[in-house]
């Protein structure tokens, strides 16, 4: 196929040609960025937890009387829901992944209070935590009872030290990047020095935003009461719904005295979560299929003004022997320039689109590979949005050129 009848024929349509260009170059800046946007978002809600998300459940009670031993109550009501059918295990936590809490203390390397340290998210749990919540530990070990201390100790009280902790393996790469974390010493939690005696595979932060800080975490072995703390049951996945009905009743009988603030499954907790998410991708969806809608409704248009207005030029050549095959070429040769060329102004407007992002919304740049994709993309729509216009050209007959 020679360009230069294309090309000539182009030159006499400059404005309409024009027209798609711009439109096929808007659409691969938007479409390029809006994938990689989809993407991330997608990433942050498959993000693992590193818990038996499924089969956990929280519930939140508060006291409507003054309880002058609440740790005597925690243990009743701890007795009463491991006596329910179908729970496998019970604890309490002061924070929960996908919840209100965000409670942060910073490590340090050293006992110097100046020293600048690494905001990690702390989990305080109970005898039996790591298990309960699925965890698993990939160096060390769990804690021992002689580890354990009270909650409310270390909260109103001063010189509580916390002997051990266990951290996350992205908490240990980033406190020590150069070697084990384990046996080391870190500063920041309780008076004194605590000592990371476990590194669990994966425990997610009580409020993930994707990536490495999405996975910062550190549990600290403190026996806490209902005052301060949230009930965490693991039971059946199948039976969570009704687990939860139960223990809130459970709650409720043993502890007369009190109101439930709140209870959920984990399970709907992260999808409360991620709903935000889940909405901006449906909208940047809607956004890609509406360019590309629109952008193929305009090449078909354009197509089909053209072949209305070359059906003598098309007649003519087909009465000097050009093949279907060749006409049908001709028109998709065509629209392959504009493509081209638009996608080229494209690519240079995605590259410039995701510099602005970067530096206004502080957005991890637009890979490289999301480049050639919309081009694809692009490319291949083009040539379908062509084709029928194209195939209608093709079947014009010789004769059309006299009537013209």
């Amino acid at each position: 196929m020679e360009l230069m009848p294309i090309l000539a024929t182009l030159k006499r349509h400059k404005t309409a040609a024009g027209l798609i260009v711009l439109q096929v170059a808007l659409t691969c800046t938007i479409v390029c960025n809006a994938l990689f946007l989809i993407s991330q978002r997608l990433e942050r809600i498959q993000e693992p937890s590193g818990m038996a998300d499924e089969e956990l459940i929280t519930l939140r009670v508060s006291g409507v009387t003054p309880n002058e031993n609440p740790q005597a109550q925690t243990e009743v009501d701890l007795a009463a829901l491991r006596q329910l059918p179908g729970v496998k295990g019970v604890t309490l936590m002061n924070q929960v992944p996908y919840g209100p809490q965000f409670t942060v203390s910073g490590l340090r390397h050293s006992a110097d209070e100046k020293a600048q340290g690494t905001g990690v998210p702390e989990y305080r749990l109970g005898e039996g935590g790591l298990a309960l919540l699925g965890l698993h530990l990939v160096e060390g070990r769990d804690f021992t009872p002689e580890e354990f201390r009270d909650g409310k100790a270390y909260d109103e009280e001063d010189g509580v030290n916390i002997p051990a902790i266990i951290v996350s393996r992205v908490t240990a790469r980033r406190l020590f990047p150069e070697g084990s974390a384990l046996g080391q010493k870190v500063w920041g939690v309780g008076s004194g020095a605590s000592t990371i005696v476990g590194v669990v595979d994966r425990m997610i932060s009580p409020h993930p935003g994707g990536g490495d800080e999405g996975a910062l975490a550190m549990i600290l072995p403190l026996r806490q009461s209902f005052q301060r703390a949230e009930f965490v049951l693991r039971v059946d996945a199948a039976q969570r719904d009704a687990m939860l009905k139960a223990a809130g009743e459970t709650l409720d009988r043993v502890g007369p005295a009190r109101i439930l603030r709140g209870s959920s499954t984990w399970a709907e907790a992260r999808a409360r979560y991620y709903a935000q998410d889940r909405s901006m991708i449906g909208l940047l969806i809607g956004v890609c299929v509406a360019l590309m809608v629109v952008t193929a409704f305009g090449i078909v248009g354009l197509a089909s003004f053209w072949v209305q207005q070359r059906t003598r030029m098309i007649g003519t050549r087909r009465a000097l022997g050009a093949t279907r095959g060749q006409i049908l070429r001709y028109f998709q040769t065509e629209n392959f320039l504009l493509s081209t060329l638009g996608i080229g102004l494209g690519v240079l407007g995605a590259a410039g689109l995701s510099s602005v992002l970067v530096h206004q919304y502080e957005l991890p740049g637009l890979p490289w590979h999301y480049l050639p994709a919309g081009a694809v993309a692009l490319w291949m729509l083009g040539q379908l949005a062509v084709l029928g216009p194209a195939q209608r050209a093709a079947a014009l007959p010789p004769v059309a050129a006299l009537r013209s």
